[in-house]
């Protein structure tokens, strides 16, 4: 399905964008730290959610 060329550009597209957003929010951890005190609450909360979807979703495929 793809070449060997369109894999080894996928590998390194992805590595450098790891490493660009590292420095990116390494520029910008005081930032967050200042302003988003406790956003974590948030993100367990959608994903608590998600998985509450799911589960509905299975026990009522049933």
């Amino acid at each position: 399905m793809f070449t060997t060329g369109q894999w080894i550009f996928a590998a390194l597209f992805l590595v450098a964008f790891i490493i660009v957003m590292y420095f990116a929010y390494g520029k910008d951890k005081a930032l967050h730290q200042k302003f988003y005190k406790g956003s974590y609450k948030i993100l367990l909360g959608f994903l608590l959610f998600i998985v509450v979807l799911f589960l509905i979703k299975f026990f009522f495929k049933r």
